[in-house]
């Protein structure tokens, strides 16, 4: 077959497998099966040994592709993150992601060993599955639809943004022993600690120049802004890597940095980020699931599987409550960190760099975290709903509404324009527009009741469901805050 043909054939291979992740989607959500998890096995399903019968083994091709997509989630993932929810856990969070992942790696190791697994093969799976997985962890949160308590969110949000950096530094290490690179202790230390320091800071100077530049550029087309966007998460991953700080943690940070406050243009860049984010998770999953190949898979089942069950029920909580017990967390909350620590690509995407290197266990530790992640990701999200219920982790906040229209500029205006839904608890449910005390500078500007469209007057009175769309000054939010409740989600 010709080349056009080939490619032809391909993408039309690859847009058939996409739509069908997506429409499965509708389908394992209900059944309680994590997405990231069923479009997995649907790229099982399409492989060489599956249905579909499709051969792919370029492990180059899916570390840098994986990698590249793993950029784009943890932008998201970080712009979505309000700062100051971090802030007031960065200390435990941050303890779980440096000395949580040390624990967990060390102690599936030693289990490893345990069910009779050599200590080269148990070092090196500890290190690939000691992180767990932001993809994973906010797909996982925002598709269930949870309000948890704060400190809990915030905590296993900024864990699993955070811990990448280490996960992949223990991965690089074990590998170069194995692979006869070694650096030494001393070196791997030094090595960690300018990771850590140059992704923090290298994502806190690029998050601040990227909110300085969209807050003064102004583009001729609307879809330029969140072009722009992704360039600075690619800048932010790509700058720090080449500096030695670490990609991952500088890409998140710049997200966080980026999305704190008064973001301009923040609509259209959270839309087309959340559908790109969404797109990178489907096409990885997709492709790390063409990687596996189940006929090599019976050997590694049952290790794998014990492995993944000894990490959900014992490595990973007594990780989590060690490095939570300075702090004033409940035991229900040490138990629900625990339980939320889910492994999804990273695992995978680690597990492909032992390949690279040729170190002569690679292939087997790449089935084995398959289990792992397989495990890790079906047990606990297919409960998180009922676990958090049942340990009270839901905080009783309803869900905030969905604005129903959207508006952007594409240059820069002082002001904003927020959406609010009218609710029976409000000041405003009820009342005529000439009798709500709006600041000066503020007004209705478009009333949505239904499917119509209501001009705002004087004597129009707010009903229950309404959606309020409000031009206001940024000093008369908590005014209007206080009298509207709480803003559409955008």
């Amino acid at each position: 077959m010709d080349e056009p043909l080939l490619h032809s054939l391909a993408l039309t291979t690859l847009g058939l497998l996409l739509g069908l992740c997506v429409i499965f989607a509708r389908y394992a959500g209900r059944a309680g099966v994590p997405l990231a998890l069923a479009f997995l096995l649907i790229g099982m399903a399409a492989g060489s040994d599956g249905l579909g019968g499709i051969y792919f083994e370029d492990y180059p091709l899916a570390y840098h592709l994986g990698t590249t997509a793993l950029v784009v989630i943890l932008f998201d993932g970080g712009i979505n993150t309000r700062l100051r929810s971090v802030k007031e856990v960065l200390l435990p969070a941050s303890l779980l992601a440096t000395l949580g992942v040390l624990l967990t790696a060390g102690g599936l190791a030693l289990a490893a060993r345990l069910v009779g697994l050599p200590w080269e093969v148990g070092c090196l799976l500890g290190a690939v599955v000691s992180s767990t997985d932001a993809a994973a962890v906010f797909a996982l949160l925002r598709g269930a639809g949870l309000r948890l308590r704060r400190r809990v969110a915030a905590t296993i949000e900024a864990e699993s943004g955070l811990n990448d950096p280490m996960a992949v530094l223990l991965t690089v290490a074990v590998t170069g022993y194995l692979s006869g690179e070694a650096t030494g202790i001393g070196g791997a230390a030094l090595g960690i600690l300018v990771q850590l320091g140059g992704g923090a800071l290298g994502g806190l100077l690029l998050g601040r120049a990227g909110r300085w530049l969209l807050d003064r550029l102004t583009v001729p087309a609307a879809g330029l802004v969140p072009a722009l966007a992704i360039a600075l998460a690619m800048v932010a991953y790509g700058l720090p890597s080449l500096l030695g700080g670490s990609g991952f943690l500088a890409v998140y940070v710049a997200g966080m940095i980026l999305g704190d406050g008064n973001l301009p243009h923040r609509a259209v860049i959270l839309r087309v980020l959340d559908a790109g984010a969404w797109f990178c998770q489907v096409s990885m999953f997709l492709m790390l699931g063409l990687l596996v190949f189940p006929s090599r898979l019976g050997e590694a089942a049952l290790p794998g599987l014990a492995l993944a069950l000894l990490l959900a029920f014992v490595v990973r909580p007594l990780a989590v409550h060690l490095c939570l017990l300075p702090f004033a967390y409940t035991a229900r909350e040490k138990v629900f960190v625990s339980w939320v620590g889910l492994r999804g690509a990273v695992p995978i995407v680690l597990a492909i760099l032992p390949v690279l290197a040729g170190v002569p266990e690679g292939e087997k530790v790449f089935d084995l975290v398959f289990f792992v992640v397989v495990v890790g990701s079906l047990v606990p999200g297919a409960v998180v709903a009922a676990a958090a219920r049942r340990l009270g982790m839901e905080s009783g906040e309803p869900a905030p509404a969905k604005a129903v229209l959207e508006f952007s500029s594409l240059g820069r205006i002082r002001g904003d324009i927020v959406s609010f839904t009218v609710a029976p608890p409000s000041a405003v449910c009820g009342a005529a527009l000439r009798d709500i005390p709006f600041p000066e500078g503020s007004a209705v500007m478009l009333i949505v009741r239904g499917e119509e469209l209501v001009v705002p007057k004087g004597k129009t009175e707010l009903r229950e469901g309404d959606h309020v769309h409000v031009f206001l000054r940024p000093e008369d939010a908590p005014l209007l805050h206080l009298l509207f409740g709480r803003p559409e989600e955008g």
